[in-house]
């Protein structure tokens, strides 16, 4: 199954794409190059949404939603300690 949660019917989540051999099976943004960690990384260096959708114009804003939805339910999974 090429999307994850695709049985959950979530529609921003099913932006995400996780495919063996495509950025180490790491979850990118509608079968694109660009994982859900590079958004997450450049938000965190300091860049807004409109200025990674000027950089990476393959990218569209319902793509932000499933980034957070998608970081959100990894967060709510995550044993820390």
């Amino acid at each position: 199954m090429p999307y994850w949660m695709a049985g959950k019917h979530k529609p921003a989540t099913i932006r995400i794409t996780i495919e063996p051999g495509k950025r180490g099976g790491q979850p990118c943004i509608r079968g694109l190059r660009i994982t859900v960690w590079d958004v997450l990384g450049w938000l965190g260096a300091g860049m807004n949404e409109d200025q990674i959708l000027e950089e990476h114009p393959d990218l569209e804003q319902l793509d932000f939603q499933a980034v957070y939805q998608f970081a959100a339910e990894v967060g709510r999974k995550a044993n820390f300690g």
